[in-house]
């Protein structure tokens, strides 16, 4: 079931189903924002959707969730069974459904983006506001 926020953006947005188009829709729409493009390294994706008038984006995958550790950081994140965000050019912000783990907490992220003139740099930002920049290769498809 979508949440209310999916249903909202629904009408005028590029839908696709089954996890190998929307994996291949989800990283085309990353490299075309100019983010990394293993960014979103979900698994078993039922729905991918992008409203490109509003900049909504979802992905909602058949497990309830999912954890990844990005090895060349040594960061753990866990992405919820509804991933939504507003995609812009180098940023993806007001994200729910991606937490962290920092120490022994899980924060969830609000907001990614590449710093302008930093390409080779991504930077992720918690809801409590604490950031963290780290190189744009640990996100690379398939770390």
């Amino acid at each position: 079931m979508a949440s209310q926020a999916i249903e909202n953006h629904r009408a005028g947005a590029d839908i696709v189903t089954g996890d190998a188009d929307c994996r291949k829709r989800s990283v085309e729409l990353l490299e075309e924002m100019g983010l990394p493009k293993g960014l979103l390294p979900m698994e078993d994706i039922a729905e991918f959707g992008y409203n490109r008038a509003t900049g909504f984006m979802w992905l909602v995958q058949g497990k309830k969730k999912v954890e990844h550790t990005f090895k060349k950081i040594k960061q753990m994140v866990s992405y919820a069974a509804e991933v939504t965000a507003f995609a812009e050019k180098g940023k993806l912000k007001k994200i729910t459904g991606v937490k962290t783990k920092e120490l022994m907490l899980w924060l969830s992220v609000v907001e990614v983006y590449v710093p302008e003139g930093s390409p080779e740099k991504v930077t992720f930002r918690t809801g409590t506001g604490l950031s963290d920049t780290f190189d744009a290769t640990a996100f690379a498809l398939g770390e």
